[in-house]
């Protein structure tokens, strides 16, 4: 069993920086897929960036060359950088987990989700 805790969220202005955490509570399996949703008011949830148990990351179109997945491995724990943002980034970001292959976009294949941290970007 894993359950993501997500932190880390809050207000920023546009152009600004935020990091947010993800930790594992629980053994998380020797092969795995650690993801970051989010779901902007009134939109549905969209994928974010995703990484795996070897470091592979993968980012949507969205965020790529400003967002950037890291680990902590011994603790167990998972960021998400976040530059330069903008205010299509405001949303809820959860954190979802998964045994095996990450699949981007497919929030069904997660099988633990986190509660969500809300960010919220102003001009």
């Amino acid at each position: 069993e894993m359950q993501p805790v997500e932190s880390g969220g809050g207000p920023v202005q546009a152009g600004g920086s935020l990091r947010l955490s993800c930790e594992i509570i629980g053994s998380p399996f020797s092969d795995y897929c650690m993801a970051w949703f989010r779901q902007a008011p009134g939109k549905a949830r969209e994928g974010v960036a995703y990484i795996n148990s070897w470091s592979t990351t993968n980012y949507e179109d969205s965020v790529q060359g400003r967002f950037v997945l890291s680990k902590n491995t011994t603790k167990n724990i998972f960021y998400l950088q976040m530059n330069d943002l903008k205010l299509e980034d405001t949303a809820t970001y959860y954190c979802l987990a998964r045994g095996g292959l990450c699949y981007k976009g497919g929030q069904s294949y997660y099988s633990y989700w986190g509660r969500g941290t809300r960010v919220t970007v102003s001009s």
